[in-house]
């Protein structure tokens, strides 16, 4: 009887500790949405995205455990759904994105706030600056995707704001005609990559 309630025992811990194996995924390109909101004048809040995003990260969902994050956003992909506005925003007052096509964040680590949120504090890099930024997340779903691929897939919402004059770009704030805060949102699905 003690040798079978060691061997069970050995064998939950085996397996606890398969369990907890830390994962690499991918973010899904046509599953991922970085969009931004920032006020216009204090009539309304413009909202736009960048249709080019790649990234992944390494995670142990057992020991909710993140590491290796890397986001590379490719700034001239913006769209706000006017032409004009595009251009203005990748031009050097805003983007500058002939000489700084690419915005990334990189993580390592986070702190979980319970079984499905937390914050994750890295580096935003942007106009060739680098300084901290927290964002919160949410871990929406876990689990095989239905169709397609049908690999294990996390789905997550983040949140967070960038002060954009803390990387030097200053456009059209003193004058009140665009805010310094911008409004972070990411909608994205990220494939366990095993």
């Amino acid at each position: 009887m003690l040798k079978a309630a060691t061997a069970a025992l050995m064998l939950a811990l085996v397996s606890a500790s398969a369990a907890a194996e830390p994962k690499t995924y991918k973010l899904d390109p046509d599953h991922t949405t970085v969009a931004f909101l920032v006020d216009h004048l204090g009539f309304s809040r413009i909202l736009g995205h960048f249709i080019r995003v790649e990234g992944g990260f390494t995670y142990d969902e057992a020991a909710q455990h993140l590491s290796n994050l890397r986001v590379t956003v490719h700034t001239d992909s913006v769209y706000s759904a006017h032409k004009a506005r595009d251009e203005h925003v990748r031009n050097s007052d805003f983007l500058n994105t002939k000489s700084y096509p690419e915005m990334v964040f990189t993580a390592d680590g986070g702190t979980p706030e319970g079984p499905d949120k937390g914050t994750v504090t890295g580096q935003l890099t942007l106009l060739g600056q680098t300084h901290p930024l927290t964002l919160d997340v949410v871990l929406n779903k876990s689990e095989v995707y239905p169709f397609g691929h049908r690999k294990h897939t996390l789905g997550l919402s983040v949140r967070g704001t960038v002060q954009r004059s803390q990387y030097g770009m200053t456009y059209g704030i003193a004058a009140g005609m665009v805010g310094d805060k911008v409004d972070i949102i990411i909608e994205t699905e990220a494939i366990r990559q095993d």
